[in-house]
């Protein structure tokens, strides 16, 4: 007779109790998968998430630093030290470097901890489970400037928090978030709801307004969340690391005859190309309901003061002379980093990020060019370096490469391609052109601004009265009209700050709170 599920519960409980306080032969993490499918699972569940896919930074490690140590997920002591070492038959010339890890008191008999090493020139791994002194050979670096960098910075370590198991686990978790299924979907609204607190209310029929044109006006802002699909998994991670609750934008327009227009930079064209577009509001409309991204779209329109001043001519201009460029690759990432350490959810930081760029500026040089490379350019006032070159420039001057990332992005910066903006930026600066940020205009940025600083702007209609009759549905209670969707779209801090000069140029954004200091 097989156990009951009460005492494979009650041995779970055992295991959780004493692996923290005594090595055992088994930890929790190690015997699920060959407990019962219905008590593994619910707890595995629990146990990891796609968070647990990023590695966290532990140390960097330099030939002139004492011993570095800290605690494994496996090993509760270990260190490490760096040891240059002069090989005259290696193929650079320049010699290499053995780093030694050593690792003592495993946690169990059967874990495992799985590392990352990287400098801005390469990334490896390796994984440890026995308690010895591990070594990890560099046969010769790359060139002069990555033999420079380790001995100024030598090489970062990174930990996956989750040991193996958990990291195996979490790949499983993390790939259905880009799955036009609903199994996708919900991986999507799950991970929203563990990270950021979303709560995803279902909303009663009819899910699609019945749009009147003629109460739509130009300037009203229409925010967008995807949570199924390519565009669903990227955008989930999006959200989680900028805090907004929608991942793209658009904005209406009405042309000299009352036709209405919607403008979108990221719009993908036949080629696939992602641009900035002028389109009719059925063409853009039917779309949307096309889409597999299952959409849920909210309508912002702007308070009448705002629509009072809006300059529609100065807007139509500023949208012409934008349409067929591409979307704003260069200065995506920029406008979310404004900070040194309190832009990137744990586990990412800084060292993280330049590991990623350097190994994705090998991988696809062309794409690193296009989203980095430019933009930290322009940063330091050079042309025409790559990340490599930029890296050695900072060193040169004095300036930290987390500093670097953190220098304002200037809404005048002229790329290769033209001018740069995202969906948000594009509306923002169409904002600019027509008179919305008055006075400040100069003073505003709107490079820098997120989704979220977009919508927190107190430029919206704050009277529920005022929202046309076929706004929401007469259960939601919106502050705004939700035109698309089943699931209650939420955004938070929604219409409540007054632009002001330099706005958002300084703003934190950590999880699941996400606050941000007044004027920063």
């Amino acid at each position: 007779m097989s156990p009951t599920p009460l005492v494979h519960a009650l041995l779970i409980l055992v295991f959780v109790g004493f692996s923290d306080a005594l090595k055992v032969p088994f930890r929790i993490h190690d015997v699920l998968p060959v407990l019962p499918r219905g008590i593994s699972w619910p707890v595995l569940n629990n146990l990891h998430s796609a968070v647990d896919l990023l590695p966290s930074f532990v140390a960097s490690v330099t030939p002139n630093n004492a011993s570095i140590q800290w605690q494994g997920a496996c090993f509760s002591h270990n260190q490490a030290r760096l040891d240059f070492t002069a090989d005259a038959n290696n193929a650079s010339g320049l010699g290499g470097a053995i780093l030694y890890l050593k690792t003592e008191a495993a946690q169990s008999w059967t874990c495992m901890d799985l590392y990352i090493f990287a400098t801005p020139y390469r990334i490896t791994w390796d994984y440890y489970f026995s308690a010895r002194e591990h070594t990890l050979k560099f046969d010769s670096w790359e060139e002069p400037a990555e033999l420079e960098y380790v001995k100024q910075h030598g090489v970062s370590v990174f930990l996956m928090p989750s040991g193996m198991l958990g990291t195996l686990l979490s790949v499983i978790d993390v790939l259905p978030l880009f799955s036009s299924t609903e199994w996708g979907q919900n991986a999507n609204l799950d991970f929203l709801k563990r990270h950021m607190g979303a709560t995803f209310e279902k909303r009663s029929q009819p899910w699609c307004a019945t749009i009147d044109p003629a109460d739509v006006h130009s300037g009203d802002f229409l925010a967008v969340s995807k949570i199924r699909g390519r565009w669903g998994g990227f955008e989930t991670l999006e959200k989680w690391v900028t805090g907004s609750f929608a991942g793209h934008t658009a904005v209406c327009l009405k042309d000299e005859m009352g036709n209405l227009w919607v403008a979108e930079s990221g719009h993908e064209n036949e080629k696939g190309e992602e641009i900035i577009v002028i389109i009719p509001w059925n063409e853009w409309w039917i779309s949307v309901l096309k889409e597999g991204s299952n959409p849920q779209i909210a309508l912002l329109p702007l308070h009448p003061a705002q629509r009072a001043k809006f300059n529609s001519t100065a807007a139509w201009e500023y949208a012409r002379s934008m349409a067929g460029k591409p979307y704003g690759y260069h200065n995506m990432i920029f406008s979310w980093i404004d900070t040194v350490a309190d832009n990137y959810p744990p586990p990412l930081d800084a060292h993280l990020v330049i590991s990623v760029m350097s190994m994705w500026t090998r991988m696809q040089p062309a794409y690193a060019a296009n989203m980095l490379n430019e933009a930290l350019n322009k940063r330091l006032g050079t042309e025409g370096l790559d990340l490599h070159d930029i890296l050695v420039e900072t060193e040169k001057r004095g300036i930290a490469f987390d500093q670097l990332l953190t220098i304002p992005e200037q809404d005048d910066w002229e790329y290769s391609d033209g001018k740069s903006t995202t969906c948000v930026a594009f509306i923002l600066s169409m904002y600019k052109a027509a008179g919305i940020f008055g006075p400040i205009s100069s003073s505003i940025q709107v490079t820098e601004f997120t989704i979220r600083d977009a919508y927190m702007l107190r430029i919206f209609e704050d009277n529920q009265t005022r929202l046309p009759k076929w706004c929401n549905n007469e259960n939601d209670q919106l502050p705004f009209c939700q035109i698309l969707g089943e699931y209650r779209m939420e955004l938070p801090g929604y219409n409540t700050l007054d632009p002001y000069a330099n706005m958002n140029e300084n703003c934190p954004s950590l999880p699941p709170t996400y606050n941000r200091p007044l004027k920063c």
